[in-house]
């Protein structure tokens, strides 16, 4: 998205040092705003790059319009909110603004969602708990209420520009940093305001107007309007443009697409290189190496060693001899001090206290639980303490209990609920680690969540534990004799800290007693601890810094801790300086985020005085941008006598313990170390200090030096552990007595982190000793300093660039997100999708920020991380308050979010997806070849020994049958010659929806109807011969009679579906539309129907006046006719058959007695029909197979056809397999959506209709008549389920028909089984067909669509050169066949374009038959099986209709396979439906859940289509169940549905536009 060449507006200095006093005047209040904006605008005006199109003389303020709402919405933005100190750098709000403000010049239009209004209305505000901004853990900040605003920068707030200089001028005063850029009247805040007005972003409500084309007639787009047509939300502007295809269409969703599609048309990123495409793979673009990419150039690192680690004479041999020793000594020294929420001292623990209940702990965890034979913990054993994060008195009496019995402790948080975030992950560990019993407190394990009978529950993935209560009320005293084994620190282990990796699993990082001693020891050197000091702890004292400082170093120096709980600094922020000051506290232990707090909080206090401090000790130091949070304290708190050289960053890591740490000095001449690093540097690895045009920098500050005897280097992060060159980012390694040992029960993992050997570039490792990852990224600067630029666990390696997440959370936080999004709830990972990272944003949406605030804010942060980062944001998310997983202590659970992202649970209320700017390696769209001639293909095929494509049925003049049916040229004839000779045989039975019989035809019945029918045409209607007659009948016998009717009278009829009466708006302008374009003379109906034409409805939907004449069938005269019309020629027409496509195109085939007649004799041999057989048919007969074998076939053959209208099955759905059953059919035929409905509506009951007697073992064919691709996953799950009904697996199969013949294939009763094959999706894409095994990687399985009807020939041709293919070659199917169509009947004038469909030639090869142009892909292939005729067997298999293939990138897709991965994407989506937009891809999903889940689906269908496909969805739409229209074949309209689309009708839930 970002236009990356840009270079930043450089500014003389004197100008720069003119706008810093202006700066100061308005921060001091000696100018006003408005004086401040005139002054600046004037100063800078010149320098900066005017706006296209704007007139260079214009005064700056009428060019950059601040609308008085906005700019008083920003101020009021700036005095409120506090910003999180942790992650904010006024250069890097700067440097956000300024790349926004980049973006002025091109203007963006995003189009914005179209939500329905039930998501968009959001609860009101009371029922909204703003979510606990404050609840703490590393990855939280910000307090509740936003009135306490930031400090005002007294010091004065100096210019940014200023401040970028002095950094990159390499002085290192922190001061320059300005406290705070909301500051009073800091001009970063007015600054946005100005950057605003010039940003690209409009309103988005009503996108601009990109239709720069209106025609000057408006054009009605013909749609009936359908029950979907509810009032959509109206946004933007509607204006009447085309679609892709040039046809006009009003409305403002394609008003939205053409914005979509203006946007994408902008350049986005270089041209990728050229590369190899195999014959059949479709190579992924690796994204090249840039040649210009920065590249290490130091010398090898060498190891950094710590200062030696100084054994001081009366250190204690181990932790527990030192409790032992204060304990026994100074038994009244103060140990701990506990506070309550009011501030004030809860409780004291003294050293005497500490040993004599840590004794009591021991006695009773080794003798009072389980017998004395079998005691439950033995030394050694591992034990888990459960303590709320308010009570470190009963912890640590705990803890060291523990020491004192050998037993391990495993700390852990205390579980809130059965189900809480990792609280699984969590369960395991200590399932691993063997924990059968759990140490707690009193009020916490009252405060645990029990069953109805008072036991505590299991909680979800934990071991069953004892929970045993350490106060010491409960324990029983130890007897005189007994005392613990006090040793000296040995190789055993001491506890286990638990780790939470990124993925979300837990593991146990083991600590020795040796190891935990010896980083006492160093601690106490490096920070020069000594007896009886005062330390104040803010930290969680369970693990990491708050348990080394807070109660394991503290208790060796008989220090006195003030723990300060996080309950008490929720409501007074201030409370740690305070007790800083109460107790004259030497050193205090806090995170940036209680800096950032206090400095929010501070304005209130006097009396502060923090000259005791001698260390400062900041324990997240290791995040670059607590460096913020460290200059802001320093500067506000300098005047209470805070010392600069006492802030103390650290570097910690589960598994090395304290990493480093910044020494105490008391020299405050020697500044801290600095570094402004290159982010772009940075991506790649390499470190290299910024230039002063460059708006991405990173600001980071040492973390002091390596601790006291250990040893440092840093390796590549990935592959073997090689030295870093001095100029390169790698992983910190350790090498000390001082770490973790183990991943507890981890053998491997352990291996890889605790047991690494660095090797140095000529291959040899540097010491002989293991050293440890830290987990930390960072390098070893001047001066032995060590720096820290991030986590491994936040790393996320996009296109072969390394970006943090941190750094991805501080830039999104840089566009003033105040009003939309909580400041610390906010997750950055990144997911894997096509064969790379994508970065995925997910933050918490304030209640009452707006759709389009919302909106606006997700598309600055895009542009903003693309500027800075030069990345793109693949997905950003914003969720409704308080609803993203917590960690225990209040942080955002992020693997837990990321699980819930990938599996579409999250429920988030504004999406905007990226996937054009950020999928960059997709294959190279496909060249066409310039196609070889059809003569070389031949030759080809010849020389290669493969044979031509071609195929043919049974030779229908060679069988020698008995069919006394043959001697009738016409239908007409057959039916009265069955008359005479079997007048009572019964052709026709119709079952109700109960399954009894509703009427029923025999041949005499059905010769005297049919000639009372054409009386009537012939008097009532006064028609001729050849004249064209509509039947609109429902299905059943009325509409035989009728068809015979016709015949007997020498017309042409038309069978036409009725309109439904609940939906005449929708059905009936197609039937209307059928009687003219069949130019009918006539229309024979029901009496019913009758009315329903004529009624209000009818009128409101068409024009009832232009009907033709309306014949009621229900009143027949009572005379024969004078004579039977017999055609004088078998080649006259018989009936048309018209049938509107899947695209969405009327035809009208005609069809002659010849055909007709042809097509029954061909129908009949297949399957065997003569008069003793029964067949049931459950399919519509108004067109194609459908209703020649609900017609014609039974007086064809003779055979009895048991009719079971389809509609009927949706009252009941087990009707058609009822009468299957009932009937002892042995043959029977239906349609994929019948099969659907069976499936869906059957699936739980085949028990109950095994016991109603339903049997289906004598059923040898059950056909499905279809159009299309065999779904073979529909036809496979009804075989499975019906198949303990007896149903025989190998009976289903389908047939194939079309408009130029209307069945091609059909499996009749002889011949081999259907066969399936695999084949390569991929290769499919480029036209060709490779076959695959099973379950192979872009493997699709193909059903053989039945076998060729007798009669019938078939060549597989190549639809663009007409030139014959080969076997297994992918081509058109053409057709030729005594029962084709004769033609097209229609008045479109386009039959140029058709002409050739029905008679077309062979280029080369055969040149003389005339073949039918199918318009369907597939290919013919010879099997190994025998026909019937003893030849071997050519299957043919259907890939797809040319007409619904999508041309998209050069490749050919088919719509059901896209959709096929689409429905497998989400449990809650039903159905789904693809097409194309311009070059757009647009999804339709049906929803079935909550309107909730409406954009959860959105990542998902992305991700698919672009995984299985390597297709960008470019709009997904997510509407209710049974908008995708479904025609009577069960075949999706994907025409109408996308006219619906694009006219406003659809009414979706959701509709998303994706960049």
């Amino acid at each position: 998205m970002a236009d990356r060449s840009f270079e930043s507006v450089s500014l003389p200095l004197e100008v720069r040092a003119r706008l810093a006093e202006l700066e100061l005047e308005l921060s001091e209040g000696d100018i006003t705003q408005k004086g401040y904006e005139k002054k600046r605008s004037k100063l800078i005006g010149a320098y900066l790059p005017q706006p296209p199109g704007v007139d260079q003389a214009l005064p700056q303020e009428r060019r950059t319009p601040v609308t008085p709402s906005s700019s008083s919405r920003y101020h009021r933005r700036r005095s409120s909110g506090s910003r999180d100190e942790r992650y904010r750098s006024d250069v890097h709000t700067e440097a956000v603004q300024a790349a926004l403000a980049k973006h002025k010049e091109r203007k963006m239009a995003v189009p914005m969602p179209s939500k329905r209004r039930s998501l968009v209305v959001q609860t009101s505000m009371d029922a909204y708990t703003p979510p606990d901004t404050s609840s703490g853990s590393e990855d939280e900040g910000s307090v509740q209420g936003d009135s306490q605003g930031t400090p005002t920068s007294s010091q004065g707030s100096i210019n940014m520009e200023h401040w970028i200089s002095q950094a990159i001028h390499g002085s290192t005063t922190s001061t320059t940093s300005s406290s705070s850029t909301q500051s009073g009247g800091s001009g970063a805040a007015h600054r946005l305001a100005d950057v605003m007005a010039q940003t690209h972003i409009e309103n988005h409500s009503a996108p601009p107007d990109v239709t720069t084309y209106t025609s000057e007639h408006s054009i009605q787009v013909e749609r009936p309007q359908g029950s979907t047509a509810r009032v959509a939300p109206k946004y933007g502007n509607a204006e009447l443009m085309e679609t892709g295809d040039g046809v006009p269409v009003s409305s403002r969703v394609s008003a939205k697409i053409q914005q979509l599609v203006n946007t994408l048309k902008r350049p986005k990123r270089p041209p990728l290189r050229e590369f190899f495409v195999d014959d059949f793979e479709e190579l992924l673009e690796v994204q090249q190496p840039d040649p210009n990419q920065p590249k290490p150039e130091g010398a090898q690192m060498l190891a950094m060693r710590g200062e030696q680690l100084g054994v001081v004479t009366n250190w204690p041999p181990s932790l527990e001899a030192a409790l032992q020793r204060w304990g026994t000594i100074s038994p009244k020294a103060p140990c701990l001090t506990t506070m309550d929420t009011n501030g004030k001292p809860l409780y004291i623990l003294t050293y005497g206290k500490l040993w004599t209940r840590s004794m009591k702990v021991a006695y009773n965890i080794l003798h009072k639980l389980g017998t004395k034979q079998e005691p439950m913990v033995r030394p050694g054993d591992r034990v888990t303490l459960v303590f709320p994060n308010n009570d470190p008195a009963a912890f640590m009496v705990a803890f060291y209990g523990c020491l004192l019995a050998e037993v391990v402790p495993v700390p852990i948080e205390v579980p809130l609920t059965r189900k809480d975030a990792g609280s699984q992950q969590i369960g395991f560990l200590l399932g691993s680690c063997g924990v059968t019993v759990a140490l707690t407190s009193d009020a916490c394990h009252k405060g645990l969540p029990k069953s109805p009978t008072g036991e505590i529950p299991q909680f979800k993935g934990w071991p069953k534990l004892l929970w045993f209560v350490t106060e010491s009320k409960h324990l029983s005293k130890p007897p005189r004799d007994w005392f613990p084994h006090i040793k000296d620190a040995n190789n055993d282990t001491a506890y286990i800290e638990y780790k939470t990796c990124k993925d979300g699993s837990v593991l146990g990082v083991t600590v020795t007693r040796i190891a935990l001693l010896t980083h006492c020891q160093a601690l106490t050197q490096a920070c020069g601890y000594t007896e009886a000091e005062t330390i104040v702890n803010v930290l969680d004292f369970k693990k990491d810094v708050g348990l080394w400082h807070g109660i394991l170093t503290s208790v060796m120096n008989m220090m006195h801790v003030i723990s300060i709980p996080y309950s008490l600094m929720k409501v007074n922020p201030l409370s740690w300086i305070q007790k800083v000051c109460q107790y004259k506290a030497k050193v205090a232990c806090v995170k940036s985020r209680d800096m950032h707090w206090a400095l929010v909080a501070h304005r209130d206090q006097r009396d502060i005085n923090l000259s005791s401090l001698r260390m400062l000790i900041v324990a997240d130091g290791a995040n670059p941008w607590s460096i913020s949070s460290c200059d802001a304290f320093l500067n506000v708190f300098q005047s209470k006598g805070l010392r600069q050289e006492v802030i103390c960053p650290c570097a910690s890591s589960p598994e090395a313990l304290t990493v480093a740490i910044r020494r105490p000095t008391d020299d405050s001449n020697q500044p801290p170390g600095r570094g402004v690093l290159s982010m772009h540097g940075l991506t790649y690895g390499v470190i290299r200090v910024d230039s002063e045009e460059k708006l991405s920098v990173l600001t980071v500050q040492d973390v002091g030096l390596v601790m006291p005897g250990a040893i440092m280097c840093s390796v590549k992060p990935d592959g073997i552990p090689q030295l870093c060159k001095t100029d390169e980012i790698g992983e910190l390694c350790v090498c000390a007595i001082a770490t973790g040992t183990s991943y507890y029960g981890l053998s491997g993992m352990t291996k890889n982190t605790f047991e690494v050997f660095p090797m140095t570039s000529s291959g040899g490792p540097i010491t002989e000793y293991p050293f440890i990852r830290t987990g930390l990224l960072g390098f070893i600067g001047p001066g032995g300093l060590v720096f820290v630029i991030g986590k491994m666990d936040g790393l996320m390696v996009v296109s072969g660039r390394r970006h943090n997440a941190d750094d991805i959370v501080a830039t999104a936080l840089a566009v003033e997100p105040m009003k939309f999004v909580y400041r610390g709830r906010i997750a950055v990972f990144s997911v894997s999708v096509l064969h790379d990272e994508r970065i995925v944003i997910v933050a918490e949406q304030r209640p009452d920020s707006t759709e389009e605030d919302s909106f606006q804010w997700m598309s600055r942060v895009l542009q903003a991380i693309d500027s800075i980062h030069q990345v793109g944001v693949y997905c950003l998310a914003l969720v409704p308050a308080n609803t993203l997983p917590k960690t225990p202590l209040g942080g955002i659970h992020l693997s837990e979010t990321k699980q819930l992202f990938l599996e579409g649970s999250l429920h988030p209320c504004n999406v905007l997806m990226c996937p054009h700017t950020c999928v960059t390696n997709l294959p190279k769209p496909r060249q066409k070849q310039p196609e070889i001639g059809p003569a070389s293909v031949m030759v080809g095929n010849l020389v290669s020994g493969k044979r031509i494509a071609q195929a043919s049925g049974r030779d229908l003049g060679q069988i020698e049958d008995n069919d006394q049916a043959r001697k009738f040229l016409f239908l007409s004839e057959v039916l009265q010659w069955r008359a005479q000779t079997t007048p009572d045989h019964v052709l026709y039975t119709l079952l109700n929806c109960r399954g009894t019989i509703a009427n029923s035809l025999t041949c005499v019945q059905l010769h005297k109807r049919a000639e009372k029918i054409a009386v009537m045409l012939m008097e009532r209607g006064h028609l001729q011969d050849g004249d064209h007659v509509a039947l609109v009948y429902p299905p059943g016998i009325d509409l035989i009679a009728a068809f015979y009717g016709c015949l007997y009278a020498g017309c042409v009829p038309i069978t036409v579906r009725p309109p439904h009466p609940q939906n005449i708006a929708t059905t009936l302008p197609t039937v209307k539309m059928i009687v003219e374009v069949s130019r009918s003379a006539c229309l024979m109906t029901t009496q019913l129907i009758c009315k329903l034409l004529r009624s209000r409805e009818a009128a409101a939907a068409v024009d009832v006046r232009t009907w033709p004449p309306v014949l009621d069938t229900d009143d027949l005269p009572k005379k024969r006719p004078a004579q039977i019309y017999k055609p004088s020629n078998p080649e006259t027409l018989a009936y048309l058959d018209f049938s509107v496509s899947t695209t969405g195109m009327l035809a009208g085939v005609k069809m002659s007695h010849a055909a007709t007649s042809a097509f029954c004799r061909s129908i009949k041999l297949q399957c065997e029909l003569y008069p003793s057989r029964e067949v049931a048919i459950c399919l519509d007969p108004y067109c194609g197979l459908g209703f020649v074998l609900w017609c014609l076939c039974s007086v064809y053959s003779g055979h009895q056809s048991i009719l079971i209208p389809p509609s009927e099955l949706e009252t009941n759905p087990a009707l058609w397999l009822l009468a299957v059953s009932q009937y002892k059919v042995r043959d029977t035929f239906c349609s994929y959506s019948v099969m659907e409905l069976c499936t869906k509506g059957l699936g739980s009951q085949t028990e109950s209709l095994k016991a109603r007697g339903l049997d289906l073992s004598r059923v040898r064919t059950c056909v499905v008549v279809a159009e299309e691709r065999p779904r073979i996953a529909l036809t496979q799950s009804f075989s499975k389920l019906f198949k303990d009904l007896g149903l025989h697996p190998r009976a289903v199969s389908t047939s194939l028909g079309c408009r130029v013949n209307l069945a091609i294939c059909l499996q009749g009763t002889s011949g081999p089984d259907p066969t399936t094959v695999y084949v390569d999706m991929r290769a499919l894409r480029h036209d060709r067909v490779r076959l695959v095994e099973r379950g192979s990687p872009h493997s699709l399985p193909l059903m053989e669509s039945g076998k060729i009807l007798p009669g019938v020939r078939i060549i597989i041709a190549n639809p663009e050169t007409k030139g014959p293919l080969g076997d297994s070659h992918l081509g058109e199917i053409w057709v030729h066949s005594t029962h084709n169509a004769s033609g097209y009947f229609t008045i479109y004038g386009d039959e140029s374009l058709q002409s050739d469909h029905f008679n077309s030639r062979l280029s080369f090869g055969d040149t003389q038959t005339i073949w039918a142009r199918t318009g369907y892909l597939g290919f013919l292939r010879r099997t190994e099986l025998t026909d019937a005729n003893g030849e071997r067997h050519d299957a043919l298999y259907v890939v797809g209709a040319l007409d619904e293939a999508m041309e998209l990138r050069g490749m050919r897709y088919h719509p059901i396979d896209i959709e096929t991965s689409v429905i497998r994407a989400h449990k809650s989506i039903t159905e789904c439906a693809v097409f194309t937009w311009t070059n757009l891809l647009v999804v339709v999903v049906e929803l079935d859940g909550s309107e909730q889940e409406a954009l959860d689906l959105v990542p998902l269908v992305t991700n698919v289509v672009l995984e299985e496909h390597y297709l960008i969805v470019g709009v997904v739409v997510v509407v209710d169940i049974g908008v995708i229209p479904i025609n009577s074949r069960g075949e999706k309209q994907r025409m109408h549905l996308r006219d619906g689309f694009l006219a406003d009708q659809l009414d979706p839930i959701y509709v998303a536009y994706n960049m």
